[in-house]
């Protein structure tokens, strides 16, 4: 799938604004932003959105400490892209696969 089509799928799963995303740079600054802002204003919404996008704890802190200079928001929007895009391959792999093959060729179809 190429970028374009990744990134509008990514939108769909967080949609955060109303202006259309072309590049992974500015979908990265448009989340981190937002992030920044939920650090600031509304950290219970943060926690639950990244419950929701099943961010790992343990990789988020790493992370965290290993760039402790960085920009909080966009490591953070990194990793939740990172994750959405691990989910939306997932379910375009599911999908493709034929209905009702269960993977043993001599189980009968219902």
């Amino acid at each position: 799938m190429e970028n374009k089509s990744f990134i509008s799928k990514l939108q769909q799963e967080l949609p955060i604004g109303e202006a259309e995303i072309f590049s992974w740079e500015e979908l990265t600054e448009k989340w981190g932003q937002y992030i920044n802002d939920l650090i600031e204003h509304d950290f219970q919404k943060l926690i639950s959105l990244l419950y929701r996008v099943d961010v790992p704890e343990n990789k988020l802190r790493q992370m965290l400490r290993d760039n402790p200079g960085e920009n909080a928001g966009k490591i953070i929007a990194s990793l939740m892209i990172e994750r959405l895009l691990q989910k939306i391959r997932s379910r375009e792999a599911h999908r493709s696969k034929p209905a009702g093959f269960s993977g043993d060729p001599g189980m009968e179809e219902w």
